[in-house]
């Protein structure tokens, strides 16, 4: 299934001001793969992750995403392809309600209004927030907010997920319910998190990001085993795989 496929090549981004955010970074997922993209604060990921649904197009390299070279050219057909999750939930969130919120992708879809009243239902009964409905996302909490904006992708149907910093502001329980739909999520998945717990849970591979670049690439069980591969790289084990800080084990 091509159409799932994310391919990067040789990508470099340089911001406005010159300031480099990625660096020659490579890899290719395959269809139905959950691949963690981590790394400290600036590494890149971000900007990284904006590539993948064309808010970002290439500067040097390329960016294929499934049947599609990412381009100007292209974009309409990515963004069908790939929804997108962006950090700060404010970015997808600008309709009077919820509801017309999560219906807005469907609706441009151009798809009648009975498929686009069962698909908002779907999506917002799988991340525990149909009660919010009929609020308006300005009252909502933080946490409210990052569930909503998922709900705007689930809605879509993508055939790729990209996801920043997913778990950011979750409650236990939305976080429970979260990891529940991304592992029952059968396509591709790409997530960019400091959740590291959340990808020893969803994601048997991750891409270490530093400064722009590729540090690993791998399993992800030897990569939180590699100490000095995270230490170098600003990052922490995940808290089930650090000591004791009473007894030491």
């Amino acid at each position: 299934m091509s159409h799932h496929i994310v391919a990067v090549e040789n990508l470099c981004f340089r911001y406005p001001d010159g300031t480099p955010a990625l660096n020659g970074v490579s890899f290719l997922i395959r269809h139905g793969e959950a691949v963690a993209v981590v790394g400290a604060n600036g590494a890149g990921k971000s900007t990284l992750l904006q590539h993948l649904n064309g808010y970002l197009t290439p500067q040097q390299g390329a960016v294929r995403i499934g049947d599609f070279p990412l381009n100007r050219a292209t974009l309409r057909d990515v963004r069908r392809t790939v929804g997108m999750v962006f950090q700060n939930p404010d970015d997808q969130l600008f309709m009077p309600t919820v509801f017309e919120d999560v219906a807005f992708g469907p609706l441009n879809l151009g798809l009648p209004q009975r498929d686009v009243e069962r698909l908002v239902r779907e999506a917002l009964e799988d991340v525990g927030a149909l009660h919010l409905r009929d609020r308006p996302p300005h009252q909502l909490s933080g946490g409210e907010k990052r569930t909503v904006a998922i709900a705007t992708v689930l809605a879509m149907k993508p055939d790729i997920l990209v996801m920043d910093e997913p778990s950011s502001g979750l409650d236990p329980r939305a976080r429970r319910l979260l990891i529940g739909q991304l592992k029952r999520f059968s396509h591709t998945r790409v997530i960019a998190t400091h959740d590291l717990d959340l990808v020893q849970d969803i994601c048997e591979r991750t891409i270490v990001i530093h400064a722009g670049q590729v540090m690993a690439d791998g399993k992800t069980e030897e990569i939180f085993a590699n100490r000095k591969l995270l230490e170098s790289s600003h990052l922490e084990p995940p808290l089930r795989m650090q000591e004791c800080p009473r007894c030491g084990n």
